[in-house]
């Protein structure tokens, strides 16, 4: 039965830079590191990886990563603070009977699109 995710990899052309960028603009936990190819953090017990692709067929974006947050002002306030160049403000996207649904989307240093997202009760 598939019910856990042990890790997510993500591709960059420059595992250093992008290194820097989960690290230090996000503020994800580093792991450790197997330069120049990969380095690893923790969020929140899933394993991300940050790798070159493997070979031609793996070389393009990865999926969408939803990174939930409780203050979806103030986590985008504070890591567009450390740099990241966000696509637009945090914003409603859908209202559910027990809470809104904001998001506020960003691209890593690697062109991967990222997500912060919140449930307002």
């Amino acid at each position: 039965m598939l019910n856990q995710i042990g890790q997510i990899a993500l591709n960059a052309h420059d595992v250093s830079r992008a290194t820097a960028f989960y690290r230090d603009v996000l503020g994800m936990r580093f792991l450790f590191e197997f330069p120049p190819k990969l380095a690893f953090f923790d969020c929140g017990g899933v394993r991300l990886m940050i790798s070159l692709p493997e070979g031609e067929a793996f070389d393009h974006p990865g999926s969408v990563l939803y990174y939930k947050v409780d203050d979806i002002q103030a986590a985008y306030e504070e890591i567009k603070g450390r740099g990241a160049d966000f696509l637009g403000e945090p914003h409603l996207v859908a209202k559910m009977p027990d809470h809104e649904l904001w998001m506020a989307f960003l691209n890593d240093t690697e062109g991967n699109t990222l997500a912060l997202m919140s449930e307002v009760r």
